[in-house]
């Protein structure tokens, strides 16, 4: 024991006089220096990231989806979110519809400013009025929405087939509540059987008419005399027409 003391100390000599804790010294001075890695405790923010997509694709409003009404009851149930956003010259047809002298569109127009009221105070979107571009100031209304939604790589909602066509043409994502509304109604098929109450006479002296839930209109034959009453009918054939579906059944 005592031999390999002396050795260890003859080693320790061949270095010079605070050789070693000058080495120490560097050697901590170097960890010091060295970045610390650590792991960052923060969870990145989904919903933030989804809010900020929404953003930059706002929803620009027709006045023809305003004065419908429907979009907002959509809305309400959280299919479309993100930022919605109407034109001056929108509020400004609008307002024209709510001063009209006809009772119908003046209550309409009226009923629209509440929805987009209601829709401002909302707290699951955002809401704001866009002043309209210079480059479209001389422009109808229509092309100044299609314009605007188009340089904010947004998208129209409307109830006007024609806008919906010429928006699609320019480039535009238009959705159309009507075409909306008729792909989420009740698919029915010719030898489908149902349970439906008469409610007035059709076109035809002998035809009877009934509507499904969804409000789709079903002529039965041979029903007039039915009206009031309930009966068990099968689809005969289904048309598809600009309004909808009509289906045709017959008595069971």
């Amino acid at each position: 024991m005592k031999k390999i003391e002396e050795k260890v100390k003859k080693e320790t000599q061949k270095f010079p006089k605070g050789f070693v804790n000058s080495i120490a010294s560097e050697v901590a001075k170097t960890l010091a220096r060295m970045p610390r890695f650590k792991r960052s405790k923060k969870k990145p923010n989904f919903q933030k990231k989804i809010r900020q997509l929404a953003e930059k694709n706002p929803i620009f409003l027709d006045t023809s989806a305003i004065i419908d009404g429907r979009i907002f009851d959509v809305v309400a149930l959280g299919v479309f979110t993100g930022t919605f956003v109407v034109l001056e010259s929108i509020l400004s047809e609008l307002k024209h519809i709510a001063d009209s002298q006809d009772m119908v569109k003046r209550v309409r127009g009226r009923k629209g400013f509440d929805l987009l009221e209601k829709l401002k105070k909302g707290k699951r979107n955002k809401f704001m009025v866009l002043q309209d571009l210079e480059d479209s100031k001389n422009k109808e209304v229509d092309e100044k929405l299609i314009i605007a939604a188009k340089s904010n790589k947004g998208r129209i909602i409307t109830c006007d087939y024609n806008l919906e066509k010429k928006a699609t043409i320019s480039g535009v994502l238009a959705i159309n509540v009507n075409t909306l509304a008729n792909h989420l109604k009740i698919t029915a098929v010719p030898g489908e059987a149902l349970h439906i109450s008469i409610l007035h006479k059709g076109k035809e002296a002998t035809q009877g008419v009934g509507y499904l839930d969804d409000g789709t209109m079903l002529v039965v034959e041979n029903a007039s005399e039915d009206l009031g009453h309930t009966v068990d009918v099968v689809v005969s054939r289904v048309i598809q027409t600009t309004a909808g579906r009509i289906l045709f059944a017959k008595k069971i």
